[in-house]
């Protein structure tokens, strides 16, 4: 996985085309774009990346990237703070409620997929889980690791906050819609969750594939009862063996489509694509 934590804040440059006819000059000074885009801190990676190599090749664009999950970004993006929301998830219905409500039309742009991985801490000796048992280690049901084929050690299960639309996609499809048990730890960013895991030997979490680190142990995951397990890759979420993948999204405020189709492009375009796969999430083609 390459993982890119960039400073993406920069000073536009202005430049000057002068041309003359005798003693006549004009200077033109190319207009100036600035972008802001926050939410899910699933595509923050991506996103950084993209904006950095964007602003690269033109000097003329700036953009600002920041996390805090999908419903910060969503909230964001009807408040009218940011120009592009990111999302690992769809709009919820009172979202898209509240949005039609203030007479706001919200494009969605599919810009990438994910596979969500599960992660256990390197010297838990389980390598494979069911989708039945992940379940219930999250609902509450099982809390050793014993009970699953693993030594006598608490369980101790570090989730995404409920903003996040990481948690959201998990409980919906792992979870099997089912609540998550009280004593869930819950983390404000991914990124503190596979520290968590690393440092508890207990531990299990989830986390975007982009975020995968060698301090952590991924598992293999099954969704027929144990009949097969797959391990999560670019290669398996690509060709939809691996069953917990989603899509990725930019969305924004349609009277804001001429502002922001300048890194939706490129996100999009062959070149931003190869961001994707770099970056270690899935491409759209």
């Amino acid at each position: 996985m390459k993982k890119q934590f960039l400073a993406l804040l920069m000073i536009p440059v202005m430049t000057l085309v002068s041309c003359g006819e005798g003693s006549k000059e004009e200077s033109e000074e190319k207009e100036k774009i600035s972008i802001t885009v926050k939410g899910s801190d699933t595509v923050l990676p991506l996103a950084q990346m993209e904006a950095e190599k964007l602003m690269e090749k033109d000097s003329s664009v700036s953009i600002s990237v920041v996390g805090g999950g999908t419903g910060v970004g969503i909230t964001a993006l009807l408040e009218g703070t940011t120009d592009l929301a990111m999302a690992s998830r769809d709009l919820k219905t009172e979202e898209a409620l509240q949005f039609k409500g203030a007479k706001k039309e919200i494009v969605k742009t599919l810009i990438a997929y994910d596979a969500l991985t599960v992660i256990v801490h390197p010297e838990n000796k389980i390598g494979q889980l069911t989708r039945e048992q992940i379940e219930k280690i999250y609902t509450g049901e099982i809390t050793n690791w014993k009970e699953v084929g693993g030594e006598d050690l608490k369980i101790v299960a570090y989730s995404r906050e409920s903003s996040s639309g990481t948690y959201e996609y998990f409980k919906e499809e792992v979870l099997d819609d089912k609540n998550y048990a009280s004593n869930i730890l819950s983390m404000p960013a991914t990124g503190a969750i596979v520290q968590s895991v690393s440092q508890t030997k207990g531990a299990i979490g989830y986390i975007g594939l982009a975020y995968q680190s060698k301090s952590v142990k991924q598992l293999a995951i099954s969704y027929d009862q144990g009949k097969t397990f797959i391990s999560p890759s670019i290669e398996t979420a690509k060709n939809k063996s691996y069953p917990i993948s989603r899509p990725l999204f930019f969305m924004y405020d349609k009277v804001n489509e001429e502002k922001v189709q300048t890194i939706i492009e490129f996100t999009i375009s062959e070149e931003g694509q190869k961001i994707v796969t770099e970056i270690g999430y899935i491409p759209l083609n």
